[in-house]
């Protein structure tokens, strides 16, 4: 059953978070031959479904977490509504398109397999993608790297590692698969990095357990680190896409 790691900080989700780089949109509209229907998978707060709503005449964004839908943007024609990836109130041979972002290693594979089945269209295509450990600088990267394996590495869900090995081991249900490879490029101050670093699963569940925020204990070295000013971080975003028969 797909699990539910960002409720609690919806808000921060939606702020903090990245979208998505126009090139992996330019790479995957071309292989949907029918624009009537998208469903965007685990929508979050429908940084997906409102660029989808651009292109299709319908959208359909579900999400297990209603507080990340009632931060979702809104538009004529998406349709919001909680639903899991592996059980959804869709009709057979619903959808052209159908997206997931950031979110297939949460789902019971089998079960989702079989719901993206049933919902699309013949030769829809399925579009899953997600993003790596961010980059930002010889310096400040060590840190990064031990924050996000040492320090929290016993507070990932074990789902998490799919996302280091970009989805090698999650089957995917299509044919003619194609991958790709991009990067979202941004300016942030460190305030706005550490921002970002606390909206992590892991660094929730720390919290939870313990009553205090990790990140505290690193920003004073990644801020001298950053020192004043915006820095470009980087996140490498993988894709993979194909059709459904």
């Amino acid at each position: 059953m797909a699990l539910d790691r960002f409720s609690a900080q919806a808000a921060d989700y939606a702020r903090y978070r990245i979208d998505y780089p126009a090139a992996l949109y330019e790479w995957l509209l071309p292989q949907v031959g029918r624009r009537a229907r998208a469903w965007d998978c685990a929508t979050g707060n429908g940084q997906v479904a409102v660029v989808l709503a651009d292109y299709f005449a319908r959208v359909d964004a579900t999400d297990l977490s209603e507080n990340q839908l009632a931060q979702a943007v809104p538009r004529s024609n998406i349709h919001y509504q909680p639903a899991r990836a592996e059980q959804t109130p869709f009709p057979d041979q619903h959808f052209d398109l159908i997206t997931v972002a950031q979110a297939v290693h949460w789902f019971e594979p089998a079960a989702y397999h079989q719901e993206v089945r049933r919902v699309s269209r013949p030769g829809a295509v399925l579009a899953e993608w997600g993003y790596g450990l961010v980059r930002v600088s010889p310096e400040i990267d060590p840190l990064i790297e031990h924050f996000y394996r040492a320090t929290m590495g016993p507070y990932w869900d074990a789902n998490r590692w799919h996302i280091d090995d970009e989805y090698a081991r999650i089957p995917f249900p299509g044919t003619e698969v194609q991958r790709a490879h991009f990067a979202v490029r941004r300016r942030w101050s460190a305030e706005w990095f550490l921002q970002y670093l606390r909206t992590w699963s892991s660094v929730q569940k720390y919290h939870k357990q313990h009553g205090e925020d990790p990140v505290g204990a690193l920003a004073e070295e990644v801020s001298r680190r950053w020192q004043a000013g915006e820095r470009e971080v980087i996140f490498p975003v993988f894709a993979r896409a194909g059709r459904i028969e």
